[in-house]
C-alpha cells in the first residue's frame, strides 16, 4: 500500500496515501486533553471480552486480513478494558473499510468526536477510490494511562510491513517495499459513555517514529 506522513484531510485530498488504519490527522489536545505517551508492552493478546451493559456490534474480518494485539493486557481490570476498546476502535476502521461502509455501526460504536469525523472521512476516501485490504497488521507496546474513571490514553505502534491495498473490482494486491514508514505510532484519548464503553474520541498518528522502528 502506498504509505504517507500526511494528515488525513490532505492525504484524502490529494488521493495519495490511502493506508490500511485510520491516521488520525493533526489534530492538536490542549491541555485538558490528555493523550498517553508510549511505552514497551510484553506479550502477546487479542483486545478481550468486557463486563458492561453495551450491545456491541459484530466485526468479522475477511479471511486475508488479520490482525494481532500484542501486549494488549496489563492484568489490570479497568486499563485491560481500556485497552480492549482501543483495541476494537482500529479493528471498526478495517471493518468498515472491508465492508465498503464509511458509516459503519461498528465504527460509530467505537469512535466519537474528531475521531469518528476522521476515520469516516478516511474509510470514504479508501472506498471511493475502489480499495480494500490485504495482508496482516500487528499492534504492540500498547501503554495505557486512566486519568480518571471518564477519561484514559492509550498509545500504541502498528507494525504494516504486511499490509496492502487491494483494488475491490480486481483483487489485485499493490505489493509495495516496506520502510520506516509502515511502523506507526498511534496516540489516542478515550472517554467512558453511559453504556459503558470506552470511545476512542481523539486519535493523532506518526508514521516512521522511532518508538516503533524494529
Amino acid at each position: 500500500m502506498q504509505r504517507s506522513s500526511l494528515p488525513v484531510a490532505v492525504a484524502l485530498a490529494a488521493s495519495a496515501a490511502l493506508l490500511l488504519t485510520a491516521c488520525g490527522g493533526d489534530d492538536q489536545s490542549d491541555a485538558n486533553d490528555k493523550i498517553a505517551g508510549a511505552d514497551a508492552g510484553n506479550g502477546k493478546s487479542s483486545p478481550s471480552a468486557t463486563a458492561d451493559s453495551a450491545e456491541r456490534p459484530g466485526m468479522t474480518l475477511p479471511q486475508d486480513v488479520k490482525e494481532t494485539f500484542e501486549g494488549w493486557k496489563t492484568g489490570d481490570p479497568k486499563k485491560d478494558a481500556v485497552l480492549a476498546d482501543a483495541g476494537r476502535a482500529q479493528t471498526a476502521v478495517t471493518y468498515s473499510v472491508t465492508q465498503g461502509e464509511p458509516d459503519s455501526a461498528a465504527l460509530r460504536f467505537y469512535q466519537s468526536g474528531t475521531a469518528l469525523a476522521g476515520s469516516q472521512d478516511w474509510v470514504k476516501g479508501i472506498v471511493d477510490a475502489q480499495l480494500t485490504y490485504h495482508g496482516s497488521v500487528r499492534y504492540y507496546q500498547a501503554d495505557v494511562s486512566v486519568f480518571d474513571e471518564k477519561s484514559a490514553g492509550v498509545a500504541y505502534c502498528a507494525d504494516e510491513s504486511k499490509a496492502f491495498n487491494k483494488n475491490r473490482q480486481t483483487n489485485k494486491v499493490d505489493k509495495t517495499p516496506a520502510t520506516d514508514d509502515s511502523y506507526v505510532l498511534y496516540s489516542t484519548r478515550l472517554e467512558k459513555n453511559d453504556k459503558g464503553v470506552w470511545q476512542t474520541t481523539k486519535l493523532e498518528s506518526e508514521r516512521g517514529n522511532e518508538t516503533c522502528i524494529p
